[in-house]
């Protein structure tokens, strides 16, 4: 008689983790916070844009070789935009699981409720859509050149975020974006900390101020290089 030498696995802690809703909403809080520091290191090194194109190049060209001779070229940039990608993945992943999960535990006969979504949701759900679509074009515009207007240069980021901007249609992409984003990271930020386990009633309120200021930071820094391309103070 054959001996049955199948065990019963338990999952493991981070499966378990992983399918819970409380999982779930931790991995959007710590790939939420993690893209968030990524997006202020990234504004002020877009705002080297204003000290003239050799210092902004020198800036793209610094963050190929950065970790040099101990990384190899390119090396850091290229683990940065692993991190990046597995962060938007989780955030996308889980943000979108969890909206499946809340519709299915909706009984039916509240179904009508669902217009009723708070505008904080809305704004989560649809901000997440468009700063989705936006990062395709961004990337495909100023990173391999596809969708750049007027000719990509290689190794001459000034000239290209300045093509870009000479456009009426790379300006309203841009900023459309930039405000969501600063919607989405305006709730955002606050919901990571209540998930984290950082609100309560003597820090809410700094909290929402910290929020808001984030957010307004945000804003103003990206929005500030497009804006200086058509009033020509970038050229």
């Amino acid at each position: 008689m054959a001996l049955d030498t199948r065990t019963d696995r338990r999952p493991s802690f981070a499966a378990l983790m992983w399918r819970s809703t409380v999982g779930k909403k931790t991995v959007m809080a710590v790939s939420g916070l993690v893209m968030l520091l990524y997006l202020v290191v990234h504004m002020l090194g877009n705002l080297k844009i204003f000290f003239g194109p050799d210092t902004f190049d020198h800036y793209a060209h610094w963050l190929r070789v950065v970790g040099e001779p101990f990384m190899h070229k390119e090396w850091t940039l290229w683990l940065v935009r692993g991190v990046l990608v597995a962060a938007v993945v989780a955030h996308a992943v889980s943000a979108y699981q969890l909206s499946r999960r809340d519709l299915r535990a909706r009984p039916d006969r509240y179904a009508h409720r669902a217009a009723r979504a708070s505008y904080a949701t809305r704004t989560m759900r649809w901000g997440g859509i468009i700063l989705g679509l936006f990062l395709v074009w961004h990337v495909l515009d100023l990173t391999t050149g596809t969708l750049h207007p007027g000719g990509f240069q290689e190794g001459h980021p000034y000239r290209n975020v300045v093509d870009t901007f000479s456009t009426w249609y790379g300006n309203v992409v841009y900023i459309a974006a930039v405000l969501a984003l600063g919607l989405h990271v305006r709730h955002g930020f606050w919901s990571a900390a209540q998930t984290l386990g950082a609100g309560s009633r003597t820090r809410d309120r700094f909290l929402r101020a910290t929020a808001d200021a984030l957010a307004l930071l945000l804003t103003v820094g990206f929005v500030s290089v497009p804006v200086a391309v058509m009033t020509e103070v970038v050229s």
